[in-house]
């Protein structure tokens, strides 16, 4: 398979600290740790980091902090051939930094530090990043930058796909329909679809009418559900036990779009991205097994063949 779409990821690189737990605590008790990791992350660096490995062309925009290009993360990029020439370097600040705490559940609790993400805001979106690439997924990120970008996208004639995930709660409601009215594709799980509907008081019918022309919901084990003007689809999930559910949904949202990108069907999309999180969940870490396209097209091809 070859993919010359030039892809340009929008969002969030990060250090992620991954903690287990039995259980989480109670307020103002605590609870043994099970384990600690510090390793690379951030929704946008997990995103473009898969689609590198499985091929695309791929270009970054993250704010980091000033020392990034001397870090071991920067380096991985470089292994990855991902485009860095966009990123926001900002002095005195650190990486944004990401603590999520998994239990016995595979339940996740994450607290987010901003750190240079936090002066996304403050900069002006690159109109030559936009315009020399094919397609724009725009990450969890700064609702205003993320915003501005569609809209110089939308300008341009560049389909947008837009992941709001656990920065959904930071969008007021004209951020988030403004972004979602200039996006081809939404991405959301069953918790953010429902909310996204809660909060512009619309069913799915309503956020199609919006302006995308795909929505998909996943829902973990249960599979996802594609939603357009033709009506409602489903595609089982591969399920493998979770080690650790961190970056699943990014590897996931990754590998769809090198698939539809590559002009497969939406629903053969969705097996491959299920596939390709199927290895994420197996290890702790976002970037930690990310699969060739080898082995992510021969699990894929051994579940939905049988």
């Amino acid at each position: 398979m070859t993919n010359e779409v030039k892809l340009l990821v929008i969002g969030h690189t990060a250090s992620d600290i991954i903690i287990g737990v039995e259980n989480f605590p109670e307020t103002n008790t605590s609870v043994h740790m099970e384990s600690m990791l510090n390793l690379f992350g951030g929704a946008g660096a997990n995103v473009a980091k898969v689609a590198a490995k499985l091929g695309m062309d791929i270009s970054l925009i993250s704010a980091v902090g000033e020392h990034f290009q001397k870090s071991d993360y920067y380096d991985s990029f470089d292994e990855y051939n991902v485009n860095m020439d966009n990123m926001i370097y900002v002095e005195g600040e650190s990486n944004a930094t990401a603590i999520m705490v998994n239990d016995k559940n595979t339940d996740q609790i994450t607290f987010f530090y901003e750190g240079a993400s936090k002066y996304f805001k403050d900069y002006d979106v690159p109109d030559e990043a936009i315009s020399s690439c094919d397609f724009i997924h725009l990450a969890t990120g700064d609702p205003d930058y993320n915003w501005k970008a569609s809209c110089i996208a939308k300008k341009l004639g560049k389909p947008v796909s837009f992941d709001p995930g656990q920065d959904l709660t930071i969008y007021s409601d004209e951020r988030l329909k403004q972004v979602i009215s200039n996006s081809k594709i939404l991405f959301g799980n069953n918790y953010e679809i429902d909310r996204i509907c809660d909060q512009l008081n619309l069913d799915i019918k309503g956020l199609l009418s919006l302006g995308p022309e795909i929505i998909i919901k996943t829902c973990r084990e249960h599979g996802s559900f594609i939603y357009t003007s033709d009506g409602e689809d489903s595609v089982d999930a591969i399920y493998r036990p979770a080690v650790d559910p961190t970056g699943a949904g990014d590897s996931y949202k990754a590998a769809f779009l090198y698939y539809y990108l590559n002009d497969y069907s939406l629903k053969d999309s969705i097996k491959f991205a299920s596939s390709v999180s199927s290895f994420i969940v197996e290890k702790q870490g976002c970037q930690t097994n990310i699969p060739t396209l080898e082995e992510a097209t021969a699990r894929m091809n051994e579940f939905y063949n049988k």
